[in-house]
């Protein structure tokens, strides 16, 4: 049966090696069930509404993907879009959340409008590499400096502007467990994010107990890591609390477009990285089923904000299944089976504390600053847009900031050089959108 559904002996694979691909993929993708409702949290979202609309959408999104778009890749909460959702928007603008919410449904929209009439090349070309390239990578340092900041080992300084915390026991706890998780990285453990994670917690255990004091973590307690029981029931309070009508307003135009972008690029640079990798190609030489895929991807994106969460995307870390040989979407309908228990843990991850998913917050951002080797240095004028954008998107702590002067210094600069030809209509359009949208917001 699973042979007829997925295709399994067609592809060379056994239903065996699919499943453990499908495992090996869960476990480097599931810290993100804890990290995810973390990073919520800050925008108002309680741990439990995050963690059951993590755990839903992660869980739809992956058997959709196996079970329509046939791709052994797993969705979940997009990192780095999450950050923006949370830190630029609701935090940073103090956009409403239900209005967040319906910004990421509007998003969703637009990016199941360019996936089904599959205009995936004519983006590609309208939107700089070196720019695509220079997001990404600013994505990875402010994910890294959301990591720094909830650790509370980064703080603001009067001389500095920033500067480095004392180093108290919930910092000394955060370092040892940033080096821990940085030597499994290094070794490539297999879940070394979620291992990371859980040895962190036990470690933050005695502050507040034995030693320091985690109440500048948790206030009004000494302790950082408090024990509430282990099961509970899902928590869906947070579901369909979405205002479609309000995030229509023009000021929050900025944001749909910012997610759209943010969204569009990540899945699509993720499946074509895959399948590259994997060799997972079409006689065209194009990912297979892509085109279902981004369908399935940006339905999830839309979804996402009817069940309170930031968009999903498709996971770079389901390239540890497909190392192990995952081919089918059995691999992704495995994870999708493997994160529905977690509905009912609730109180269990909530034990976890911010200075236990800031090591994972940083080692993501290591491996999103990848693309920043294909950024041409040399050349000027792709090099000086590409380093505005990659710099202000951690420095103001807003990914949209970062989106739009990047577009005009690439205007700016090739206009400079006498290269006004190599600016398309499309970034024409997107520089004049940009003036307008800073102007707005």
């Amino acid at each position: 049966m699973l042979d007829r559904l997925f295709g399994i002996s067609r592809e060379g694979s056994t239903p065996r090696r699919e499943i453990v691909a499908g495992v090996s993929t869960f476990l480097a993708a599931m810290y993100i069930i804890v990290v995810n409702p973390t990073i919520l949290s800050s925008a108002h979202i309680p741990f439990s509404q995050g963690l059951t609309a993590t755990v839903l959408i992660s869980a739809f999104g992956s058997f959709a993907m196996g079970l329509y778009g046939r791709s052994p890749v797993l969705l979940a909460p997009g990192m780095g879009i999450n950050a923006l959702f949370t830190y630029t928007m609701v935090v940073g603008a103090n956009v409403p959340l239900p209005i967040a919410l319906g910004c990421v449904f509007w998003a969703g929209v637009a990016f199941v409008v360019l996936a089904v009439l599959n205009v995936r090349q004519y983006v590609i070309d309208a939107i700089p590499a070196s720019l695509r390239h220079a997001v990404a990578c600013g994505i990875g340092l402010f994910i890294t400096v959301v990591g720094l900041v909830n650790a509370k080992f980064l703080v603001s300084n009067s001389a500095t502007v920033l500067g480095m915390a004392d180093l108290t026991a919930p910092v000394v706890t955060f370092l040892l467990g940033l080096a821990i998780t940085a030597a499994l990285v290094a070794r490539r453990v297999p879940g070394a994010l979620i291992i990371g994670i859980i040895l962190t917690t036990v470690m933050a255990i005695p502050i507040g107990r034995w030693w320091g004091d985690g109440s500048a973590y948790a206030p009004g307690l000494h302790t950082l890591v408090n024990f509430n029981g282990i099961f509970a029931l899902p928590d869906f309070r947070g579901l369909f609390h979405v205002d479609l009508t309000g995030a229509l307003q023009h000021i929050y135009w900025p944001f749909i477009f910012v997610l759209l972008f943010t969204a569009f690029f990540d899945a699509l640079s993720t499946f074509m990285g895959l399948s590259q990798a994997a060799n997972l190609l079409d006689e065209n030489g194009d990912p297979r089923n892509i085109r279902r895929s981004m369908v399935i991807d940006a339905g999830s994106a839309l979804v996402s904000g009817f069940l309170g969460t930031s968009p999903a995307n498709a996971f770079v870390e389901s390239a540890a299944g497909i190392s192990q040989g995952g081919r089918t979407g059995l691999v992704a309908v495995t994870c999708g089976v493997l994160f529905v228990p977690f509905l009912f843990l609730s109180p269990l991850l909530a034990l976890v504390p911010a200075i236990a998913t800031a090591p994972a917050l940083i080692m993501v951002g290591v491996f999103m600053l990848s693309p920043i080797r294909a950024i041409e240095w040399e050349r000027y004028d792709e090099a000086i847009p590409a380093f505005i954008a990659m710099m202000l998107i951690p420095i103001t702590y807003s990914i949209t900031h970062g989106i739009i002067f990047g577009f005009l210094a690439f205007v700016v600069c090739k206009l400079a050089v006498g290269k006004a030809s190599e600016i398309r209509l499309t970034m024409w359009i997107l520089a004049l959108l940009s003036l307008l949208l800073l102007f707005i917001g």
